[in-house]
């Protein structure tokens, strides 16, 4: 894990707005948190060096592009050797509906995240894919009934 970098509250000030609305003008963003154009875009040249701000990205609507099922699948390996992580966690790269994936400490091995646009598009992933992937014992599924907060901003 990086070593927090230092910010300062002109720092936060730009990552709060850039958070909110990453396309906006260099001139826009100074003025919003105090700071003429050319030290804005050094500031956000620096955090984008310092690996503060990884990218850039659209959010989409999941339900407008077929995505409108989430589920929360927790897996179960059998065993916790780092071998048989390492390859857990390599092999579920592979899988465009995994949109998180964590390692866990508690029940489960890991907590995955799926997107997919339907509870027999899920039912094929589940079966065809994660249920046979080398090394996992056991798998448990859990589906949102209603989604309550999602948000990618950080509270800087």
């Amino acid at each position: 894990m990086a070593a927090p970098v230092a910010l300062d509250s002109v720092d936060r000030g730009i990552l709060k707005v850039l958070q909110l609305e990453s396309r906006i003008a260099y001139s826009d963003l100074a003025k919003q948190v105090g700071l003429s154009t050319s030290p804005c875009h050094r500031r956000v040249q620096l955090l984008e060096n310092a690996g503060v701000i990884e990218r850039y990205a659209a959010l989409l609507d999941p339900e407008k592009v077929d995505l409108g099922l989430t589920v929360f699948v927790r897996v179960w390996l059998e065993n916790q050797s780092a071998a048989m992580v390492d390859r857990f966690a390599n092999d579920i790269q592979g899988f465009p509906q995994v949109v998180e994936c964590h390692l866990m400490a508690g029940d489960a091995d890991f907590l995955v995240r799926v997107v997919v646009a339907d509870l027999k598009a899920y039912r094929k992933f589940q079966t065809e894919d994660l249920a046979r992937m080398a090394g996992v014992l056991r798998v448990k599924a859990d589906i949102p009934l209603q989604e309550i907060k999602r948000t990618w901003e950080l509270p800087v």
